[in-house]
């Protein structure tokens, strides 16, 4: 098999989950203790695609909402994001549409995909849906929801962008 190295980013607002999502894909593990992330954290998972091994490095990018230019160096060379925001705080939706215009500047091109996380918390299920949709239909992507405690959808998300890194399975 083929190896192939994409690199990956997490984006969103400050305790959307971005951390939680990325120990529960890669290690399988949540922990409801809150660890600020500062600067970036990087981990690694390897996939089997086709005829090819794909490497994900992805990058849990502290939060916060606007990039200084070393954050936004962080963004060079990414081929997707994953776009998180916390159902449960409709103010962490917005911010998702300068994400992404960030990271498709450097990057035309780039996937992304939205991740509507805390969905064990959330009361109103179609009020934060409604909410998010419209954030993905400004940015023509897909989105799921997911919750990094319960590792409902954490994985599909993951695996929705990783499908989306590789067009038409070439080495593109």
């Amino acid at each position: 098999m083929q190896p192939i190295h994409r690199k990956i980013c997490l984006l969103g607002d400050f305790a959307v989950g971005k951390t939680s999502l990325v120990r529960r894909y890669v290690e399988g593990s949540f922990d409801d203790r809150y660890l600020s992330t500062i600067g970036v954290k990087v981990s690694r998972k390897v996939l089997t695609r086709q005829q090819h091994q794909l490497h994900l490095i992805i990058w849990d990018l502290a939060g916060g909402e606007e990039f200084s230019g070393q954050d936004r160096n962080y963004l060079r060379g990414a081929a997707g994001a994953l776009l998180v925001c916390d159902l449960t705080r409709p103010e962490t939706f917005p911010i998702l549409s300068a994400y992404a215009r960030q990271l498709v500047e450097l990057n035309p091109g780039a996937a992304v995909v939205v991740a509507g996380n805390k969905l064990d918390l959330v009361g109103d299920v179609p009020a934060a849906v409604a909410g998010v949709e419209a954030i993905c239909r400004e940015l023509a992507c897909s989105f799921l929801l997911t919750s990094a405690k319960t590792g409902e959808n954490v994985e599909e998300t993951i695996d929705l962008l990783a499908d989306r890194l590789i067009p038409d399975g070439t080495l593109g």
